[in-house]
């Protein structure tokens, strides 16, 4: 690689403050409108545009604009919605009810510039995105998808299927058979250990979690090293931090400290031993994007733009390396930074199993960069839309490529297959809006997904649609999503559809908010659960764990995580009334040898002088650690004995039957 051409942090680049897909919208005026008047006011904007060149602000204005709107088919009369005291006015020779929240919004469409009426998702990069939504009264996006209260049957086939883990253990797992403090006891006197699944499957993080880190801006990426001994997070304020988890919190009064005192003033407070603090390459609006190598040595990170830049974890020199996306043809002025010399960004970019190359992702591209050879090797034009993430579909041969974009479709690529035509060998089709994060098992078969329709869905590559599929779907130029639906806006209407017709995702996990941001899921560890748990992020500040079969086994709450004075290890306190705070939780990674997760979550709804992020580490602590008492466990336990013993009782009485003790329904 041509270190010739490496960025020093100590050069003099002016900071580009360009905002991209993630940027907040202001929800603190939003009103609960009826869902049949947003469609009137929708077919009626036409009309309504015409009142931009009159008078802002009179009662004129209004008027007019109630007239304009004749052409409105009517609603239905005497909706339960209505309030019954409501002034009317009439419509097509229909009497509406109008309340003075409805009136509001049709000013606010009054006044609402072209420029926002008009705008597309392409204008992402917007230096500015106007405030003028509002804040919802309820949750849209947590209305539209039933609650799983029973394993699936597609969910228990995953289980079973020995991909996930031991099979016993399942089996043992779902009979609650597996006694952990028996297992302890026992293994004493075998000659082989038990498997660390058996100890750890059924043990998961129920913390709240307690605060470790904070910043003064929003924290994009929080994951640890492929074996944990690292944690790192990239910053909205270019800044890239890596910490030692094997080293212990600094609890016993941390603002003493020298290095805590360091890192204060830039930005950034935190418990944990800091091994570097990186100062990242200021590209356009934020770092999306970064990862670290399987050694742990060197790191990547993506910043929107076409360059993504490698630098070293452990070495202090500040000397970084540029991996050059672009075409080599095009002039680069000497190797000098240039923003109008860009025609596309990378948003998503990911070391291979080896640590030789690079997948990476942005305008409707993937490539592949060789470190070895110092070349790009792999440039397709893989979507219609941003690829937001990109990964390898397996940790041995590196030749399946998986990418996600915003126009709903996950794709398939193998390298060995690709020629002039660069189609895909296949594509999983089923989320009907865009895809916000691409996840793969690490087997080369499975894949998950999180989409802005609210689902995180299941893959198996085995299943996925032909290329000619894809093809004639796309012949049917129809969209299964919501109309100018943004979900950066904070809430999810009514969807139109809840799948593509052609959905082949093998499991569907819902319950999570995909809003805001571009929120992220990964699998579990594969060494303490075999990767038969799934968990998310989300915008309201919930960390979602399913199992495979599909329910939510567990859900952790930002907004009640302690302050970093707490000992995550120790006691959970009492009760505490914990002040009403908006967190939005963008990314979770889970300790890949003990029950622990960290979460980036993000403070408040918008930027400026709410912006900040904290990092909070849930661990799974015991009855001697917890808030509830053990006679409301032991209960617990007794309630789910009789209703065990109840239904077998039930089944062994069916005409049939046969006495078999496992109980799939536990």
């Amino acid at each position: 690689m041509d270190h010739g051409s490496t960025w020093d942090i100590n050069m003099e680049v002016d900071d580009d403050d360009d905002e991209g897909p993630d940027t907040y919208v202001d929800e603190d005026d939003e009103d609960d409108v009826v869902d049949e008047l947003e469609l009137q006011i929708e077919r009626a904007a036409g009309e309504l545009q015409a009142a931009e060149t009159r008078p802002s602000g009179s009662m004129g204005q209004l008027l007019n604009a109630l007239v304009d709107m004749q052409n409105v088919q009517a609603m239905r009369p005497n909706s339960g919605d209505t309030p019954a005291a409501a002034p009317t006015t009439r419509l097509g020779g229909h009497r509406i009810a109008v309340t003075l929240s409805d009136l509001q919004r049709l000013l606010r469409i009054g006044r609402a510039p072209q420029a926002e009426q008009d705008e597309d998702e392409d204008d992402e990069d917007d230096d500015e995105f106007n405030d003028y939504r509002t804040e919802e009264i309820w949750d849209r996006s947590r209305n539209w998808y039933d609650r799983v209260t029973k394993p699936k049957k597609e969910g228990l086939s995953l289980l079973f299927d020995g991909e996930f883990g031991r099979l016993k253990h399942q089996i043992d797992s779902r009979n609650k058979d597996n006694n952990v403090a028996k297992l302890l006891l026992n293994r004493g006197a075998r000659t082989r250990l038990p498997p660390k699944e058996d100890l750890a499957s059924d043990i998961l993080p129920n913390t709240s979690g307690t605060a470790v880190a904070k910043y003064q801006a929003n924290a994009y990426v929080g994951q640890y090293s492929s074996d944990s001994a690292f944690y790192y997070t990239c910053v909205r304020d270019f800044r890239l931090h890596v910490y030692d988890t094997t080293a212990p919190l600094m609890l016993s009064g941390p603002t003493q400290s020298a290095r805590f005192r360091e890192n204060r003033d830039l930005g950034h407070e935190t418990t944990m031993n800091v091994i570097k603090t990186i100062r990242a390459h200021p590209g356009r609006w934020t770092i999306t994007d970064s990862h670290l190598s399987p050694d742990n040595q060197r790191m990547i990170y993506a910043s929107v733009s076409s360059t993504v830049y490698m630098t070293t974890t452990l070495d202090p020199s500040p000397v970084q390396t540029p991996i050059r996306f672009a075409d080599t043809s095009r002039d680069r002025r000497g190797n000098v930074w240039d923003y109008d010399d860009e025609r596309y960004g990378i948003w998503s970019c990911k070391f291979s199993a080896d640590g030789n190359e690079v997948i990476a992702g942005g305008n409707c591209y993937i490539f592949v960069y060789d470190l070895l050879a110092d070349k790009r090797t792999v440039k397709i034009n893989a979507h219609n839309d941003d690829v937001n993430s990109c990964c390898w579909a397996d940790t041995a041969s590196g030749n399946v490529l998986i990418s996600a974009s915003d126009d709903t479709f996950v794709k398939v690529w193998d390298r060995r297959s690709l020629g002039t035509s660069q189609k895909p060998s296949g594509v999983l089709i089923g989320h009907t809006e865009g895809i916000t994060y691409v996840s793969a098992k690490g087997d080369g078969r499975y894949v998950i997904s999180n989409g802005k329709d609210q689902v995180l869905r299941l893959w198996d590559l085995r299943n996925m649609r032909s290329s000619d599929d894809f093809d004639a779907v796309v012949r049917e130029r129809r969209n299964y999503g919501i109309p100018q639906f943004d979900y950066r806006n904070g809430s999810y209407p009514r969807p139109r559809f809840k799948a593509h017709p052609k959905d082949c995702s093998v499991m569907q996990y819902t319950g999570h908010e995909v809003l805001r941001t571009l929120i992220r899921c990964h699998f579990s560890p594969a060494s303490t659960t075999g990767q038969q748990y799934i968990y998310s992020g989300s915008s309201d500040g919930q960390i979602h764990i399913w199992s495979l079969d599909g329910q939510v086994v567990q859900v952790l709450d930002r907004s009640k995580t302690l302050p970093m004075s707490y000992d995550p290890s120790g006691p959970e306190p009492g009760d505490i009334d914990f002040a009403h705070r908006r967190i939005c939780v963008r990314d979770v990674s889970w300790h890949s040898e003990q029950p622990i997760l960290m979460s980036a979550g993000w403070l408040g709804s918008g930027w400026g002088t709410r912006e900040g992020s904290i990092i909070a580490r849930h661990e799974w602590k015991g009855l001697s650690k917890s808030r509830g008492a053990l006679e409301d466990y032991v209960e617990k336990q007794n309630l789910e004995r009789t209703e065990r013993t109840q239904r077998r009782a039930a089944k062994r009485g069916m005409p049939g039957s046969f006495s078999i003790t496992t109980d799939e329904e536990d």
